[in-house]
């Protein structure tokens, strides 16, 4: 689904604040026309498709929208209020994204395993006939099974809370009359220089990622990034914990992650302020396949820790572990080979203005 825009190039003739309130009016409508629809799927059972399935997504993309405004545009709205706003929104696009997202991973590495288990003459995968496939199939399904189970338990107890009723008092405000500041009264033209520095952070956290490790297609290199511990000549390398392994993991995938979040904003501000995304969308969907894969090997080695599997389930596990990885290295490729023609449409005040 196309995670597109729902505001029109604004007058140039207006206040700063006018094109805000204009753009969070229209987000907070959507939120409360979709609320209802996914407060009332709430009790569908875990795993179900909703019909409301269209609502959860509009609402979650009214929340990033809101508050990459509110980060975004922050001297033109009362602090305090766009704290405790983007607080509470930042919990509810949390509590909503995790029962899909346990949903997607569980077909990701199921869909994984089975195309490496697969036995066709025209071309078996690497696991194929392997013995711990199934045991390995089975032990994911019951791990994502029961984790998505829990988080949507949690959604059936906060989605009737009276902090979710706070919040929904908060948008149903917001659609009404937006809590300016006095900054909001400039002429529009105040909003560029907030949404040029928006780019510019993205601009900068592209400049530092790794991009000499992402120059190659097949990113298997990647999977030798955490190297071996430091010895002395002639002595054997302690084995690395499995606490070391995922810290040093985590910390590879940071600056990627972080550079989602930062072209999240950027296409936002970009929106705001009328301005064409200039291929944000696209740079956002190979992150988010980044993110998904990374994540997936995260799952996986969780359950390769599971107490007294066999063996064979333990290294088909492994299998699909470096097949997430590489995943992970392959969309690092994308973006690197995206990036280059998105940089030039986003350097200055320039690129964020309506009709360029």
């Amino acid at each position: 689904m196309t995670d597109a825009p729902t505001t029109a190039p604004v007058a140039r003739a207006a206040t700063a604040g006018e094109v805000l309130a204009g753009y969070l009016t229209a987000q907070a409508g959507a939120f409360l026309r979709a609320l209802p629809q996914v407060v009332g799927e709430a009790g569908s059972r875990p795993g179900s498709l909703p019909a409301s399935a269209q609502a959860a997504d509009d609402l979650l993309r009214a929340v990033r929208r809101v508050g990459g405004a509110l980060h975004t545009f922050a001297a033109a709205f009362d602090p305090e209020w766009a704290q405790e706003s983007r607080t509470e929104l930042r919990w509810l696009l949390n509590l909503l994204a995790q029962e899909p997202g346990y949903q997607r991973r569980a077909a990701r590495l199921t869909g994984a395993l089975d195309s490496l288990a697969d036995t066709s003459p025209d071309g078996a995968g690497m696991l194929a006939g392997h013995a711990g496939a199934p045991k390995a199939r089975a032990l994911l399904e019951r791990q994502l099974t029961l984790a998505r189970t829990r988080a949507h338990t949690a959604v059936l107890q906060e989605l009737r809370s009276a902090r979710l009723h706070a919040l929904a008092d908060r948008m149903t405000l917001l659609s009404g009359e937006v809590p300016l500041t006095a900054a909001a009264a400039e002429p529009v033209a105040a909003l560029l220089p907030r949404a040029a520095a928006a780019l510019a952070a993205l601009l900068g956290a592209g400049e530092r990622l790794p991009w000499q490790r992402a120059a190659q297609a097949y990113g298997g290199a990647g999977l030798h990034r955490l190297g071996a511990p430091q010895a002395e000549p002639g002595e054997v390398p302690a084995a690395r914990a499995a606490a070391d392994a995922d810290a040093a993991l985590a910390a590879d995938d940071a600056p990627w992650l972080r550079a989602r979040i930062l072209v999240k904003r950027a296409r936002y501000a970009l929106e705001v302020c009328g301005a064409p995304g200039g291929g944000l969308a696209e740079l956002d969907g190979v992150l988010a396949r980044h993110r998904e894969a990374s994540d997936a090997a995260a799952t996986v080695a969780t359950a390769a820790r599971t107490p007294r599997i066999t063996p064979a389930t333990a290294y088909v596990l492994g299998v699909v572990h470096a097949d997430q990885r590489l995943e992970v290295e392959s969309a690092r490729y994308a973006f690197g080979r995206q990036w280059p023609g998105v940089v030039p449409g986003l350097v200055g005040p320039v690129a964020v203005l309506p009709g360029r």
